[in-house]
């Protein structure tokens, strides 16, 4: 059974690399590239007429640029999928880039096939991000503990003290049932939890719930 025809809006300014690009996936069945922009402002406006699927967008555009771009796009419609392209793969890009609501990151160069890969992942709901990006999100808090700030404001965080304390420990790399039995719930419970975390924080997977929770710091690392 053929799978469904995959609308792509692709937002890059690079002439040549929108070229390039348009060519290699219009060569991939079920992949259609059904509108093009070539700034953030223009891409804005063919969401709110053109039905697609998915965004793959490039950060370094002109006008207001790919991570604001990205944000307004979300916030109109926030169940449309993005998958960022960019030379970039600073720390504090990756972080704006989550915040800003990105499904995932791919560094230009990427091999055709993996980015057919991706687009498909990320179409279907999932994360991908770039091997250094989850290389840099995981350095975030990998080298010391993470705990919850008591002094945070109940106003401003959105997350109930459960969830919080569940959040703390994924942060720690603990697995569902390591929480269940530090919390002693049942890892059906943790589900759940994590399933609310990551509705609540507008992400798809718990490292970047981590990386938003100490971005806005709802957790903070400890020395």
């Amino acid at each position: 059974m053929p799978s469904t025809e995959l609308k792509i809006l692709l937002v890059e300014d690079d002439e040549l690399f929108r070229l390039g690009l348009q060519v290699r996936l219009q060569q991939e069945t079920n992949l259609e590239i059904v509108a093009e922009a070539e700034d953030g402002e223009t891409a804005i406006e063919l969401v709110n007429h053109q039905a697609v699927d998915i965004v793959l967008l490039d950060v370094g555009l002109p006008g207001i640029g790919g991570i604001e771009a990205c944000r307004q796009i979300k916030q109109r419609f926030p169940n449309l999928p993005i998958l960022v392209l960019t030379s970039h793969s600073q720390k504090s890009l990756i972080a704006r880039l989550i915040e800003a609501g990105a499904q995932g990151y791919c560094l230009k160069g990427i091999a055709a096939e993996k980015l057919v890969l991706a687009l498909r992942s990320v179409a279907a709901g999932a994360s991908w991000w770039d091997e250094n990006a989850t290389k840099e999100i995981r350095s975030t808090f990998a080298s010391q503990p993470i705990q919850l700030d008591s002094k945070l404001s109940t106003v401003a965080n959105p997350l109930t003290q459960r969830e919080q304390e569940i959040l703390s420990l994924l942060a720690n790399r603990k697995t569902n049932q390591e929480i269940a039995e530090a919390l002693y719930i049942t890892p059906g419970t943790v589900r759940v939890h994590v399933h609310a975390i990551l509705h609540k924080l507008g992400v798809s997977d718990r490292h970047a719930a981590v990386m938003i929770a100490i971005q806005k710091q709802l957790i903070q690392i400890k020395d």
